[in-house]
């Protein structure tokens, strides 16, 4: 499903009087926009007592916990939305490409429960590259690596959808810790990055690699990995302006144009979960 753009103006999310909400739900990091505001509020992915004692409900950019879950995100939230707000009625949801079905299911039932609406969700490469001023509905593709402390991703963008993707898994010790690609993992981003890159049809390919590769997430501020990525890839490669805040702003600048849809799913066909959560 692609992502329709027009008429897509700002992040005044609100329809019928409700406020909107995007959410990006990540492994070290929750990051909340709320319709009409620009302020971003952000906090550990972390529930449930301090230092070691403290749980993480977000693994490998997944929900692990749903209850642990639902508690981190309604502790967020009433530090977000007070009573001077419209009532929430709906959250754009950032997910994982590599989201199963269960996983999907499993954070909106989640955010769901804490949030109390529906709860739409979005592929966060697709939001990164949206966030980052990227045209996502140019026809021609577009190279995003999105490295997390938990899972990077790396998407070919065509279109308004994710035309093809591929997912490293990154072993977390603290996710309080996590800024992005640890040492030990940039190989097998490189390699997944390159094998990508062969992917791409080749009438199409020379355009991408001339476009460059855009890296958001914690891991545009490792330095070594662009290195990395520019010497074996022979590439020009870009860390975003503002790359841990980039999903949550595309999140937000999509509110305006989804009503109760499920939207970024790659082009290969998979279903989404069913995104009305009361």
């Amino acid at each position: 499903m692609t992502v329709g753009m027009t008429g897509m103006t700002g992040i005044d999310g609100r329809r019928g009087g409700g406020a909107a909400l995007a959410l990006d739900l990540g492994t070290s990091r929750i990051r909340l926009l709320l319709s009409g505001s620009t302020v971003i509020k952000d906090w550990p992915s972390a529930c449930d007592g301090r230092g070691a004692a403290r749980r993480w409900p977000v693994r490998h950019g997944m929900v692990a916990d749903t209850a642990g879950c639902a508690r981190l995100v309604r502790a967020a939230l009433d530090d977000v939305v007070t009573a001077r707000n419209p009532p929430l009625e709906r959250v754009l949801l950032g997910v994982p490409v590599a989201a199963s079905p269960l996983d999907r299911r499993a954070a909106q039932a989640a955010v769901g429960s804490a949030a109390r609406c529906r709860v739409t969700t979005v592929e966060e490469p697709l939001a990164a590259a949206l966030g980052c001023g990227v045209d996502i509905a140019d026809p021609r593709p577009r190279l995003l690596l999105d490295a997390g402390a938990g899972i990077a991703e790396a998407v070919v963008i065509r279109a308004g959808e994710i035309a093809d993707a591929g997912a490293v898994q990154i072993a977390e010790g603290d996710p309080a810790e996590g800024t992005g690609c640890p040492p030990y993992a940039r190989e097998r981003v490189v390699a997944m990055v390159a094998d990508l890159i062969a992917r791409v049809p080749a009438a199409l390919r020379g355009f991408a690699r001339q476009q460059g590769l855009l890296i958001t997430g914690g891991g545009a501020r490792d330095q070594k990995l662009a290195r990395k990525l520019r010497a074996e890839l022979r590439i020009t490669v870009t860390p975003a302006a503002d790359p841990a805040n980039a999903t949550v702003r595309g999140l937000a600048r999509l509110l305006p144009t989804v009503e109760h849809r499920a939207i970024g799913m790659s082009a290969n066909g998979r279903k989404d979960a069913d995104d009305d959560h009361q």
